[in-house]
């Protein structure tokens, strides 16, 4: 049974929240400050952190902050509906999805799971005809052991990151579309005005870099997607 934190100040909700998730097959511990958040988010005890961003003294982006400053554990953030700002600093920092208040405990529950497929692969393993290992240049991929280098060294990617990773260097050289990204790496459709994809790709370029000779490896192509380039050897 995955053992979840949930870190909100609303008791209540938690006891919602709790009692949903319990019924899922999830074990859940709940706490209601960001100190203690802090404090159980690194404990090493859960499988991935529910955490609002308005708590009180120290809010959930300070928190979030201090758990990537040691921790890659996935983190889902509770935001307040329509503030899209907070959705895009909590992708800034590190968060692995999002979800505005009110929400359906479902769809919860659905992102949950979306999330843990990505971090923990063995618990779901995915049937696929795709190479186990990947080199696009000096970038290579091992699925299996969901680890990325560049020019040999170690890519310190989040669960996203990586999946989005593996998916435009599968497709590299063709325009991979935000909704496909979206499906196939998030695990669900992107909604109006929906910038996680983009947040997750501008974090991945930046842990990327550009290449030798100062050529972008992803570009945008507006209206369309994204595409990892490749370069025409010399040999």
């Amino acid at each position: 049974m995955e053992r979840l934190l949930i870190v909100d100040d609303d008791v209540e909700l938690c006891e919602l929240v709790t009692e949903y998730l319990r019924a899922e097959g999830f074990d859940l511990e709940a706490v209601y400050d960001g100190e203690r958040g802090v404090e159980r988010g690194l404990s090493a005890e859960h499988a991935l952190i529910i955490l609002d961003v308005m708590l009180p003294a120290l809010n959930g982006f300070e928190v979030l902050r201090r758990l990537r400053a040691a921790s890659r554990i996935p983190v889902l953030m509770l935001t307040a509906r329509g503030e899209d700002l907070d959705r895009i600093i909590g992708l800034e920092i590190g968060a692995d999805d999002y979800l505005a208040k009110p929400f359906n405990p479902r769809e919860l529950a659905a992102r949950i799971r979306a999330i843990l497929r990505r971090a923990n692969p063995e618990i779901e393993p995915e049937k696929s005809d795709a190479p186990e290992r990947l080199r696009v240049g000096d970038v290579e991929i091992d699925a299996g052991a969901r680890v990325a280098t560049c020019a040999g060294e170690i890519l310190d990617l989040t669960a996203v990151e990586f999946d989005l990773l593996c998916a435009l260097l599968r497709a590299a050289g063709r325009v991979v579309a935000r909704e496909e990204l979206a499906r196939n790496v998030l695990g669900r459709a992107l909604t109006p005005f929906d910038r996680s994809i983009d947040m997750h790709v501008s974090h991945l370029r930046r842990k990327l870099g550009q290449r030798a000779d100062g050529t972008e490896r992803i570009k945008t192509v507006r209206g369309a997607g994204y595409i990892y380039t490749t370069v025409i050897s010399d040999e």
